[in-house]
């Protein structure tokens, strides 16, 4: 028998035992440290903080991240946190995950629910939930950074961790970068991210290559016309009736102005309009979002929003003076764009590390994501966002049966089950780090 081809068949065998072993390690760690973990998520469940009002959070992850060795820096664009540990000399990864809560009442039910009542940013009080799963990913993180110090022999480079505030508002990532998260700290190579999601099952993994969230544009709509007694509407420019026009016509956007095929979402989320029935007011507010998955068909939709408006305006009969007033939010939040290379790499860890029926290549989503933000700097640092299914199998195959949606991501009813959806998060994203951060 050829000698090349045992060698090569022994260090083959020598690869796959040590991958083994580096398995049941991690797995090992990860069963140990899920009692305390389990015990972070439902207290971080049960304190959810609105946007850049992450205080308490932040503290808990500053806390746990020098505690396992970190050199941790606070107030980073806010409240965010940033831990730096170096072990050795090879690559940089960065790790992020949201802390911030949503203004939701939760009606989950369970026994650690939030009840929180709190003053949002702006001082107007809300109710706030983790209906968008970050309270996992805080403990994904504190999970990931204690298995990743207890294998510290396995690794070498830089491990940065931060705690980002204000996802849920698209500005927390964007103020940690302004405020120098790519040059206080050292650069990444990579930026990896982890979402909690509703549609997969507990402790499966998603991921997309290329763009995976949307381009997120907020448009607003004031529709003005002139008011008057509701029994004598002729006298009137009725704006609730051009509202609805205007509401019915945008629908043509996607349907007839894009090229077949391209995705785009157009959704009036509210309508503000009027003070009596038998008053027709002078005008009505309309709120929007746009979707979809480059700059230029959002400035396609947009400007067809402008035209469609004026149009319907003008037609009514409305003076020059008061046709409608579109306004686009100064802030967009872009696509997140998860590099090929590095989506293609890691798809390949997640198959290494978990049964080949319970990782899943995934169609892009229509949430927005501003962890598109790190991979759009002059650093030009690669970036990936992956999935972790958090819903019990038995409810997605009860509602499949019904025939109705699980509850979803950012809804009052949305309730990812703790276990296996942690354990999955910090098994993944550990496995990701030790293969980027592989001693050569």
């Amino acid at each position: 028998m050829n000698l090349r081809y045992l060698a090569l068949t022994a260090l083959l065998a020598t690869s796959l035992a040590r991958a083994a072993d580096l398995h049941e390690l991690v797995a090992g760690k990860v069963n140990a440290e899920y009692p305390a973990l389990e015990a972070i998520y439902k207290d971080v469940h049960a304190h959810p903080e609105l946007s850049f009002m992450e205080v308490r959070t932040s503290a808990l992850v500053a806390r746990e991240l020098t505690a396992l060795g970190f050199t941790v820096t606070e107030k980073v664009g806010g409240l965010g946190v940033v831990a730096v540990l170096k072990n050795g000399a090879g690559p940089t990864v960065m790790v992020r995950a949201d802390m911030d809560a949503l203004p939701v009442k939760e009606l989950t039910g369970l026994p650690y629910a939030s009840t929180v009542v709190m003053n949002d940013f702006t001082g107007k009080e809300q109710p706030a939930m983790h209906a968008c799963a970050h309270d996992s990913h805080v403990t994904d993180l504190i999970g990931t950074a204690r298995v990743l110090t207890s294998l510290k022999d396995h690794w070498s480079g830089t491990l940065i961790m931060i705690g980002q505030p204000a996802e849920e508002s698209i500005g927390g990532a964007r103020a940690m970068l302004t405020d120098g998260l790519f040059t206080r700290f050292p650069t990444p190579n990579f930026v990896i991210a982890l979402h909690t999601v509703s549609d997969l099952p507990a402790g499966d993994i998603g991921y997309v290559v290329g763009p995976s969230y949307a381009n997120v544009d907020s448009v607003d709509i004031l529709v003005r016309g002139i008011g008057g007694h509701g029994a004598a509407p002729h006298t009137t420019r009725d704006p609730i009736v051009l509202a609805a026009e205007i509401i019915g016509a945008l629908q043509t956007i996607v349907s007839r102005e894009l090229r077949p095929g391209t995705p785009a979402v157009v959704t009036v989320g509210t309508i503000h309009g009027g003070t009596r029935r038998n008053i027709i007011p002078a005008d009505v507010k309309l709120e929007l979002t746009i979707r979809c998955y480059s700059e230029e068909t959002a400035d396609q939709i947009i400007n067809s929003i402008r035209r469609i408006c004026a149009g319907i305006a003008s037609a009514a009969g409305v003076p020059a003076d008061l046709m409608p007033v579109v306004t686009v939010a100064e802030q967009r939040n872009p696509v997140t764009y998860n590099d090929p290379v590095l989506t293609q790499r890691l798809g390949g860890v997640f198959r290494a590390w978990f049964p080949a029926d319970h990782v899943f290549a995934q169609e892009p989503f229509t949430y927005g994501e501003d962890f598109a933000e790190y991979g759009r700097t002059t650093h030009h640092v690669p970036i990936c966002i992956f999935s972790v299914g958090g819903t019990d199998p038995k409810v997605i195959a009860d509602a499949h049966k019904r025939g109705v949606p699980v509850p979803s991501n950012h809804s009052a009813f949305f309730a990812p089950v703790p276990e296996p959806t942690i354990k999955a998060g910090i098994t993944a994203m550990s496995a990701a780090v030790l293969d980027l951060l592989a001693k050569k």
